[in-house]
C-alpha cells in the first residue's frame, strides 16, 4: 500500500474537518488497540493518546479529500471506524500471537511450561519459550518496519474506505473471527518442526526402555527430551524468519479479506 496523496495542511474550518478528525481518531484508535507495540502495556496511556492525536492531525487531510459527503458523528459511526482500525491491526497480531503460541506448544513438548516468567507486555505470566519466540516476533516486525506498514495502511484506508461511510459490520466481525482461527494454524506450523522431532526422541527412548529393562531410563529421558526439543528449536527459529521475511503479503490478504467483508459495497 501507499501513502494516499494528502492535501498540504489541516483545514480545521473546512465543512466536516472536524469530524473527519474526531472519526479518523477512532480509526487509529482501534489500530492501537490491538496492533503489536502500540498495545503493549508498558507504554504509558498518555503516550497512546498523543500517539493517536498525532497521527490523526497528519492524516486528516488525505482523509477529509476522500470523504464522500459530511460524515455524521455518532454511536454507530465511531463503532464502524474503530472496527476498521481493529481489522487494520488483527494481520499483525495474528503473526505475533502465532508465535506466542508457538512458543507455549513447545514449551509445553519439550517439558518446560513450568518455566513461567512474568511477560512485561501483557503483564501476565507465561512459559519463558513462549515469551522468548513473542519477543522475537516483535523484533522482526519492527526490524520490517511493521509499525509504519500498518500507518501506511490507515492512510490507504481512507481511499479504500472512506471516513464515515456505511459498514456490513455482522459480515466484518464474522470475517475477522475467521481469520483469526489462522492464528493457532499458524503457530502449529511454527512448532510442528519441534513437535515432530521431541516425539521421534520419546518414541527411541521408550522403545530403548523395552529393549534394555536394565537401564534407568527414567534418570535420562528428562534431559533428553529438553536437550533435544532445544536443539530442535534452535534450528526452527531461521525457518520461522524467513517466514515472516514475506509477512507483507499475508498482512495484505488478511487486510484485503478484513476490510473487503466490512464495506458495504466490496474493496474500491
Amino acid at each position: 500500500m501507499m501513502l494516499a496523496e494528502v492535501p498540504a495542511q489541516l483545514d480545521p474550518f473546512a465543512k466536516g474537518s472536524v469530524t473527519v478528525l474526531a472519526l479518523l481518531g477512532l480509526r487509529i484508535t482501534g489500530l492501537v488497540l490491538i496492533a503489536p507495540v502500540f498495545s503493549a502495556k508498558p507504554i504509558p496511556q498518555h503516550l497512546k493518546a498523543g500517539l493517536i492525536v498525532l497521527f490523526a492531525i497528519l492524516l486528516q487531510p488525505a482523509a477529509h479529500a476522500s470523504a464522500v459527503g459530511v460524515p455524521v458523528l455518532n454511536m454507530a459511526t465511531g463503532f464502524s471506524e474503530t472496527m476498521v482500525g481493529f481489522a487494520i491491526g488483527l494481520g499483525a497480531a495474528l503473526l505475533v500471537g502465532a508465535c506466542d503460541a508457538a512458543g507455549e506448544l513447545m514449551a509445553i513438548q519439550i517439558g518446560l511450561s513450568g518455566a513461567a516468567i512474568l511477560d512485561p507486555m501483557t503483564s501476565q505470566q507465561g512459559p519463558a519459550l513462549g515469551q522468548f519466540t513473542n519477543f522475537f516476533a516483535v523484533a522482526l516486525m519492527l526490524a520490517l518496519d511493521a509499525h509504519i506498514v500498518m500507518i501506511d495502511a490507515i492512510a490507504a484506508s481512507t481511499r479504500v474506505i472512506p471516513v464515515g461511510s456505511s459498514l456490513d459490520l455482522a459480515n466484518g466481525a464474522r470475517a475477522m473471527v475467521g481469520i483469526g482461527s489462522q492464528l493457532f494454524v499458524l503457530g502449529l506450523r511454527f512448532a510442528a518442526p519441534v513437535i515432530a522431532v521431541v516425539l521421534i526422541a520419546n518414541v527411541a527412548l521408550a522403545i530403548l526402555s523395552r529393549a534394555a529393562p536394565q537401564l534407568n531410563i527414567l534418570s535420562v529421558a528428562f534431559p533428553i527430551q529438553i536437550g533435544v526439543g532445544l536443539t530442535a528449536f534452535a534450528a526452527t527459529i531461521p525457518v520461522i524468519g524467513m517466514f515472516f521475511n514475506g509477512w507483507t503479503t499475508f498482512y495484505q490478504g488478511v487486510l484485503t479479506q478484513s476490510l473487503g467483508a466490512l464495506s458495504a459495497t466490496g474493496l474500491r
